[in-house]
């Protein structure tokens, strides 16, 4: 399996008045192949305290396995060189049998920073663009030496950084 680059994005809601918007655009975005959802964790805390919970992934049982089993060896190589990456991956391929890779019971890191009324989702999206750009990349000898996410409040702070100079 070809894995492209996989960003976590966790985001929070107030209230529940959801217009489609999001679904919508997560679709036009896989349809286009330009993403593919590994995974998503979308937890509503009613009134009441009582969770309602959505889970969905793009990807099969089998890819959730392989998939597991991907991360789970590169895990396990940090833990203890091969022999963990064989312990890592068999442990990854598991974790993927019911077809996520989020598991439902971490709901309890959500129910906690969720107030009643409020909804906050977890999604985990493949960027599949970045895989043909990665493969030149390497293909030319190239070697990633920084790879980070740069957000609009990352540039204010600059621009209050400069300001202060």
């Amino acid at each position: 399996m070809t894995i492209g680059p996989v960003q976590m994005l966790v985001v929070g809601f107030e209230g529940d008045k959801f217009s489609g918007e999001i679904l919508e655009e997560l679709r036009r975005l896989r349809e286009q192949d330009i993403v593919r959802l590994v995974d998503l964790l979308f937890v509503k805390k009613e009134e009441d305290g009582e969770l309602v919970v959505i889970q969905a992934s793009d990807l099969s049982q089998e890819e959730a396995m392989e998939f597991g089993a991907t991360i789970g060896a590169l895990i396990g190589i940090g833990v203890d060189g091969e022999d963990g990456a064989l312990a890592g991956a068999l442990a990854g391929a598991e974790a993927g049998e019911d077809g996520h890779v989020l598991d439902e019971s971490e709901v309890w890191y959500l129910q906690d920073a969720i107030p009643p009324g409020g909804a906050a989702g977890i999604a985990l999206l493949e960027h599949r663009w970045a895989i043909p750009l990665r493969d030149a990349i390497g293909r030319a000898g190239g070697i990633p030496l920084a790879d980070e996410w740069i957000h609009a409040t990352d540039l204010v702070a600059i621009g209050m950084a400069a300001a202060e100079d």
